[in-house]
């Protein structure tokens, strides 16, 4: 590892006291490699040998003993597993102690590349909805990505600033900042953070974390609960942060209910340190607001929802919980009991990706598309369906011709160890590849 700053070793010297070698120490050790089931798309993912035990603080999480190439997976890339670091995972407790019965409206204010985002969607009612918000342009593509192969129905993919929710005061139950910060707890995996490290970095981070916490408050409603997180080990990133928003908002510390070994309790939140636990530095905490706004959406006019054809209808046919919507030629649904809130906000936030995208309408048929292909309620006895090896998996996914017989003009649904990959088409002697040109994998 690039030698590590002396003014951090310094302060972690002064806070570990004793445990500061054993720290140092676990800095030299490879990292674990964690990966996380989706619950919704259920199946084989690895080897019964291949397992080394399962993440306490999460259901579905395991530990790998060795880490593969994920990229030359097709299970990965059909959604039916998320890579995340262990400690992440985290939130998964959190969440568990602040959720109770009712339908929750969800904020990720930092969500890409979305790991954090695929497990609220996982643990969340179906009744709930999650908006998950990048403000990086490119990183929220990647986010778009992964929450597609994800599966679900009940999320919104947005990207705009923090100020920009403002306009939804008391809005939602829950909000996660996974805030930006000087990524101490990365040091192992990343060794450029080591070197993008300064004592300056660390101020601009802490008023950069005090600026999207202002930004966001007003969108969390009376007696909701902000889960504040970040990757570092600096107090004025974690602790501080949590003291000001109590000390400067109507907000009270939440103290945590479910406790783990190895895991450090601080005044606000916990701390994961990799000499301690199976996983890299985090820290996570909540605050509950107690004054506030109750939302309340807006009267607005509405634009009058589409109807489904009788193209869509087959591709889609449960359209008793659901509004479709068409943007030029594509044509989707989201829940209804959300479509008035989703369209409000279109109105403030650049929305990427709501519900799920059903396909074009060309001409008046449909040419279905890669979302669809990856929901996870996808009635897959509805479509001619060839399943792949892998050699021919890999070449679907390099976007590669595939040779084989498959229903003349049918769209067929191929897949992987029975998770559906995407769509194709018989054309003459082959099938033409329809993977979309973004996602394919380029040669290794």
């Amino acid at each position: 590892m690039t030698s590590l700053p002396t003014p951090f070793t310094q302060r972690m010297r002064a806070l570990l006291g004793s445990e500061f070698p054993e720290f140092l120490a676990a800095l030299e050790t490879p990292s674990p490699t964690s990966v996380r089931a989706n619950p919704n798309k259920p199946g084989q993912l690895f080897a019964p040998d291949e397992y080394d035990g399962q993440i306490p603080w999460c259901p579905d999480a395991y530990y790998l003993k060795n880490r593969p190439t994920f990229t030359l997976d097709p299970c990965f890339h059909c959604g039916a597993y998320y890579v995340q670091e262990a400690s992440s995972m985290f939130l998964a407790a959190v969440l568990r102690q602040l959720q109770d019965a009712r339908p929750l409206r969800v904020l990720d204010l930092c969500a890409a590349p979305g790991g954090k985002s695929t497990l609220l969607a996982s643990l969340l009612s179906r009744d709930s909805l999650l908006v998950a918000n990048e403000v990086i342009k490119p990183r929220s593509a990647v986010l778009k990505e992964n929450i597609v192969k994800w599966g679900q129905d009940n999320i919104v993919v947005t990207s705009g600033d923090p100020s920009r929710f403002a306009a939804f005061p008391g809005a939602f139950d829950i909000i996660l900042v996974d805030a930006p910060c000087s990524g101490e707890g990365m040091f192992r995996k990343d060794e450029k953070a080591v070197g993008e490290w300064s004592e300056n970095n660390l101020r601009l981070c802490e008023e950069r974390q005090k600026r999207i916490l202002s930004d966001i408050w007003p969108a969390l409603r009376p007696e909701g609960f902000l889960i504040y997180s970040t990757c570092t080990y600096n107090p004025g990133e974690n602790d501080d942060a949590l003291q000001w928003l109590t000390r400067d908002f109507a907000a009270v510390p939440v103290p945590a209910r479910d406790t783990f070994p190895g895991i450090t309790p601080t005044l606000c939140g916990q701390q994961f340190y990799p000499h301690k636990t199976r996983g890299e530095g985090l820290y996570m905490g909540v605050v509950q607001k107690t004054d506030g706004e109750t939302f309340t959406p807006k009267k607005e006019k509405r634009q009058p929802d589409t109807r489904p054809s009788a193209g869509i209808k087959y591709y889609f046919p449960d359209s008793r919980n659901f509004v479709f919507y068409q943007s030029g030629p594509v044509i989707g649904a989201m829940p209804s009991r959300h479509a008035d809130f989703i369209r409000q906000l279109e109105s403030r936030v650049n929305v990427l990706y709501k519900g799920c995208e059903i396909g074009e309408d060309i001409k008046g048929k449909i040419k279905p598309s890669p979302a669809l292909a990856l929901y996870s309620r996808l009635d897959k006895d509805r479509h001619p369906c060839l399943e792949l090896d892998l050699p021919a998996a890999l070449r679907y996914l390099r976007r590669e011709d595939i040779r084989m017989e498959a229903p003349r003009g049918e769209w067929t649904l191929l897949s992987y160890r029975g998770f559906p990959l995407g769509w194709a088409k018989e054309v003459g002697s082959r099938l033409n590849n329809y993977y979309p040109k973004e996602w394919r994998i380029r040669n290794l």
